[in-house]
């Protein structure tokens, strides 16, 4: 007889980004628009920090909740751009990147039967996590209110098997914000409900439209809310692995547990170089921005001469246009559009079902590709 594995990771399946971005081996001359990493290197005050450490032989294990300058620069960060302050040494973890913070987080907090609501489309990395907790996904469509949840939706959907809720604004996969009034609204929500809300805020310095509002500057939820957040947007960092989770003392003594027993503690050159970046590069992720924003507005504006019904996103680096009225599910259409018209996308359906009918096209890639991408796109609608 076979022996079994966990049934539940034999259900997960490998990400539609990454199926799409695999294919490209088959496909050498494609344009990739899959993948969601910016371009710009590493700040190079941060890399030799991050050289510095290792020629120091700062090589070895620091604290399980990381570098306690480091957690200390995280909650500056914070107090400094956002106006709130969480305590270094009992309310900070730092993480290998915010994927772990997220797992470790649910991994805490959840346990079999619980619910968790997630407005979709929605980054297609929660739900395996949830699940492989035993717990449920419970999905609030967003598709029909501008891809931002609506606080009357939200509360129908709060039962008492509801454990959690978890935002991602600004949004993968459709670059979308949430401004402060409807903030305020979904917060009036939550604050009447014992349940935990989990923020992930990775992408809030690519915020282009307004000021990215967060959660954490809301003190009526503070008992119950864990913030998620890491340098890998910010500060293209995404192979330095840093993350970190925010949250009450209470709960982040437990985050910590489940965090050391899966990873011990995040990498410490990689610690060193964080330091750098959050106390004297705070203008990078401004910088960048600069050519998002260009990269964003050449995007939508070729995607609407092409007929696409796109909302224009104020955030993150992705567009999110609909193909419905092709006629053709979104992974067909995009395995089409790798096949015959050489452009790499991400099917909508890779972001839940509520996602179906759109294409995730990432616009971290410099204006040469995305011209090229967009050339391609067109000639290939051009056969509909």
């Amino acid at each position: 007889m076979k022996i079994s594995i966990n049934k539940m990771a034999e259900m997960i399946e490998v990400p539609g980004i990454r199926k799409f971005s695999n294919k490209l081996v088959d496909y050498p001359n494609a344009v990739n628009l899959t993948i969601g990493q910016p371009d710009f290197p590493t700040p190079e005050l941060v890399k030799k920090a991050g050289i510095k450490a290792i020629e120091n032989n700062e090589t070895g294990y620091s604290h399980n909740a990381g570098l306690l300058d480091l957690r200390k620069a995280v909650s500056l960060f914070f107090k400094d751009c956002y106006g709130f302050y969480y305590n270094p040494e009992h309310e900070i973890v730092i993480t290998n990147g915010a994927s772990e913070a997220i797992d470790s987080t649910f991994r805490t907090i959840l346990s079999p039967g619980d619910e968790v609501i997630l407005p979709t489309p929605i980054y297609l990395g929660y739900a395996p996590i949830i699940e492989m907790c035993g717990a449920k996904v419970v999905y609030l469509d967003t598709t029909d209110t501008g891809f931002t949840p609506s606080p009357q939706r939200l509360k129908s959907l709060i039962t008492a098997k509801t454990k959690a809720v978890l935002f991602n604004f600004p949004s993968n996969p459709t670059g979308m914000t949430i401004e402060k009034e409807q903030m305020d609204e979904l917060v009036a929500v939550l604050e009447q409900h014992e349940i935990f809300i989990l923020s992930d805020e990775i992408y809030s310095e690519n915020t282009f439209t307004g000021e990215h509002v967060s959660f954490g500057q809301y003190e009526v939820i503070r008992d119950r809310l864990f913030l998620i957040h890491g340098l890998s947007k910010s500060h293209s960092m995404t192979g330095w692995r840093i993350g970190y989770v925010l949250g009450p003392k209470e709960y982040m003594a437990h985050v910590l547990k489940v965090h050391l027993y899966n990873s011990v503690c995040a990498s410490l050159p990689s610690q060193h170089a964080a330091i750098v970046a959050l106390n004297e590069c705070r203008h990078t992720p401004e910088e960048m921005n600069v050519e998002y924003m260009r990269r964003r507005d050449f995007v939508y504006n070729r995607l609407v001469k092409m007929g696409l019904d796109v909302i224009k996103p104020n955030g993150a680096f992705y567009i999110f246009p609909s193909i419905a009225k092709y006629g053709m599910d979104s992974y067909s259409f995009a395995t089409k559009l790798l096949k015959e018209g050489g452009v790499a996308a991400v099917p909508g359906s890779a972001f839940s079902t509520y996602g179906e009918g759109y294409l995730r096209i990432s616009y971290a890639y410099a204006m040469p590709v995305l011209e090229e991408g967009m050339d391609r796109l067109e000639k290939f609608l051009q056969q509909f």
